[in-house]
């Protein structure tokens, strides 16, 4: 099958390489004149046979935005766009309604896999029309795991599914991700424990905790066994953030998934405003032991007044 790519950075250079691998003809556009095979949209749209198909990786908000109208000013009744980047989800409604206006075919699809997807293949969600994923699924077949279509592809429902079960997909990941994080602090905080990568890599085989992320994480701890090689902010690239405010929505308790953004948040201050509340609080009703700001400070330097409550150190 022929395949249109707009975008080859990380994700979409591996899985033009993933296609073209499997015996399907990519065309793939990039402003980076070094990967691309094309030098414009038009260029791309000319090269390509109907009905044709094209990929969008490009990054979510407004390039892919502005990529799908231009789409829709060089592609033709029948084509079809499919956007494969992070986008939010409500964005899908009016990127295919313009599409519609002009005949073009849309489907959004939510891609997991990472850089890893190369090799071993990306779980897709598709949302959009039935006979769309029909027509695309050559693509999804060869871009997904090998073994059942249904373990690693799902029609998720109409157009915004896939990009909605994608960032829960992600909300889920931040979780995980978390709780391993929180299990590797307290292992290296033992004494008891003298070899933490070890007890880790234990798991990876016949535990109720094994997966993909916890063989991650003992890949990392090879190269670096305390990481120490890594400084702890850790960014989010917005899918969790936007699944805390769709649980908001729909009264859905996401607790763990919460807390797991807001410990990315904790990891970006130098130091928290919120915690030195905190310490001021308990100096005023307890009068417990506080640190004076900066290298000078020292337990106990300052104490507040006693509130009757508990034992006063001065």
């Amino acid at each position: 099958m022929q395949l249109g790519l707009i975008g080859l950075g990380k994700m979409g250079g591996n899985m033009r390489d993933r296609l073209r691998a499997a015996g399907h003809e990519v065309i793939g556009y990039d402003p980076r004149p070094e990967v691309t095979d094309v030098d414009s949209l038009d260029s791309l749209a000319a090269a390509l046979t109907a009905p044709r198909v094209v990929w969008v990786m490009v990054p979510s908000g407004d390039p892919t935005r502005s990529t799908v109208a231009a789409l829709g000013e060089v592609l033709a009744p029948g084509d079809l766009v499919i956007d494969g980047g992070n986008s939010r989800y409500t964005d899908d409604a009016p990127n295919a309604a313009l599409l519609d206006a002009k005949g073009i075919g849309y489907l959004d699809c939510g891609v997991s896999g990472g850089i890893w997807g190369k090799a071993n293949g990306y779980g897709l969600m598709a949302g959009g029309a039935a006979e769309h994923v029909a027509l695309a699924m050559p693509i999804f077949d060869a871009l997904r795991p090998e073994g059942p279509r249904e373990e690693g592809f799902a029609h998720a429902g109409p157009v915004g599914a896939g990009h909605f079960s994608k960032m829960v997909h992600n909300g889920i990941e931040y979780g995980l991700m978390q709780a391993y994080a929180e299990g590797f602090e307290l292992l290296s905080a033992t004494d008891i424990v003298t070899d933490v990568p070890a007890v880790l890599q234990a798991w990876s085989r016949g535990t109720v905790v094994r997966s993909w992320l916890l063989d991650l994480l003992v890949l990392a701890l090879k190269d670096d066994a305390q990481l120490s090689k890594l400084d702890d902010y850790v960014d989010d690239s917005g899918e969790g953030r936007w699944t805390i405010e769709e649980a908001i929505t729909h009264a859905v308790p996401l607790p763990v998934i919460s807390a797991a953004l807001f410990a990315r948040f904790s990891s970006r201050q130098d130091s928290s405003p919120a915690m030195r509340a905190v310490a001021a609080l308990r100096q005023q009703f307890g009068g417990h032991a506080v640190r004076a700001a900066g290298p000078a400070g020292a337990p106990g330097e300052h104490a507040g007044p006693s509130s009757g409550t508990g034992s006063t150190q001065h």
